[in-house]
């Protein structure tokens, strides 16, 4: 058995980033941006109100001080003409400051009497203008490779970037294997459960800025598993569940071989989740995981969700842990590292009771692993334990 760094450093050394395309700006959340872009404008490309009000030379503001309006300034409409001594421009947030004008006295701060306006005597200090280029300039840099978030999409658009380059997603074929496998919606046998693994990663892999595709179930001979694989072509990722143990039916190493993999590691110090293989199948990296469904799903946050990162071009890196508060007793940990399913509350966690790795209801109720590496002592409550976010 290899560590689980061990085991995700082999992981990484069979992937590296993927190229580029080009997307519309409105498909470009959660996607990676591939390279830099550069601003088209500046923003904002004017001198611009930060308030409602009227529009003076800051030099003439002062309390008492009286301006005849001569027009209005408002967003998209802006007043053409020069303002000379003694004048004013009524103005609304967002409009371009008009020439001869450097400062915006807030409406409050007014007496309007016709077209005629008169500062207060408690007047504030101003100027309330938002100079061009506040925001950022023409040629202003984003950089990438970056997850683009709400934020980021409405920057880009602010920078008239309508078509966004983007890391390509990574095609990741899932094939669940087994016979007692039958997919949800089906009536099994008697002896048959309900394929739930494949189904919850694609979600998750989904999530993550992946293209899953869900391929049959493959049955435990090699005739299936041949052809399970031979679908999968194409992808950039294989993740198969199931069938690599060692017992007399898991056949999905042998399979992997048969189609020409080149085997990096098989089993991990880690629980759940021993059984783990991987390796490269002609250009597409190989992972299988095991078949029990807690444990293919904690592989899939601690394996492949750092290999989708790898591969977006975001970095080699494990998942993110921080610190929390343990809020019962553990006991000592074993020779193998354990991801427990925990709940998160207030940087407070609780381990759940129940940790058999075919338990999903524990899991949909946790949003939290809590990592014990290998040969951990006792804990107690108010340690600090390593925590995964779910």
């Amino acid at each position: 058995m290899i560590s689980v760094e061990d085991a995700l450093a082999a992981l990484f050394a069979l992937v590296t980033p993927l190229g580029a395309e080009d997307v519309p700006l409105g498909q470009a959340h959660g996607r990676v941006l591939a390279r830099d872009v550069v601003a088209q404008r500046t923003q904002p490309p004017f001198p611009a109100s930060a308030m409602d009000g009227y529009a003076v030379a800051d030099v003439a503001a002062h309390p008492g001080a009286q301006f005849t309006v001569i027009g209005t300034s408002a967003a998209g409409h802006r007043f053409g003409g020069a303002v000379g001594p003694g004048e004013a421009v009524r103005i609304f947030t967002g409009a371009p400051l008009p020439d001869g004008t450097d400062r915006v006295v807030i409406q409050e701060d007014v007496d309007r009497a016709g077209d005629t306006i008169t500062l207060h005597g408690d007047l504030d200090t101003g100027p309330h203008v938002r100079p061009a280029g506040t925001d950022f300039t023409a040629g202003t840099v984003m950089r990438g490779p970056r997850l683009l978030g709400p934020n980021d999409i409405a920057l880009l658009a602010a920078m008239n970037i309508a078509t966004v380059p983007v890391t390509r997603k990574p095609v990741v074929a899932i094939i669940a294997t087994g016979d007692e496998l039958v997919q949800p919606g089906e009536v099994p046998g008697p002896d048959q459960i309900i394929a739930s693994n494949s189904h919850g990663l694609a979600a998750l892999l989904a999530q993550h800025g992946a293209a899953p595709r869900l391929l049959p179930i493959a049955r435990d001979n090699h005739e299936s598993l041949g052809l399970a694989f031979r679908l999968a072509q194409g992808a950039d990722l294989i993740v198969t569940i199931g069938g690599a143990s060692v017992g007399d039916h898991d056949l999905v190493g042998a399979a992997a071989e048969g189609q020409g993999m080149d085997r990096a590691f098989y089993k991990v110090a880690m629980r759940p989740g021993k059984p783990l293989m991987a390796g490269r199948i002609g250009d597409a990296a190989m992972v299988g995981l095991p078949g029990n469904p807690v444990s293919a799903m904690v592989c899939g946050h601690v394996f492949l969700l750092p290999l989708l990162r790898a591969m977006q071009g975001l970095g080699t890196a494990a998942a993110p842990r921080r610190k929390a508060t343990l809020t019962g007793t553990l006991p000592a940990n074993g020779p193998r590292a354990h991801y427990m399913r925990a709940s998160l509350a207030d940087d407070a966690v609780t381990v759940c009771d129940r940790q058999d790795s075919s338990l999903l209801s524990v899991l949909a109720q946790a949003n939290a692993l809590a990592v014990r590496p290998p040969d951990d002592g006792p804990r107690l409550p108010g340690d600090l334990i390593d925590v995964i976010l779910l």
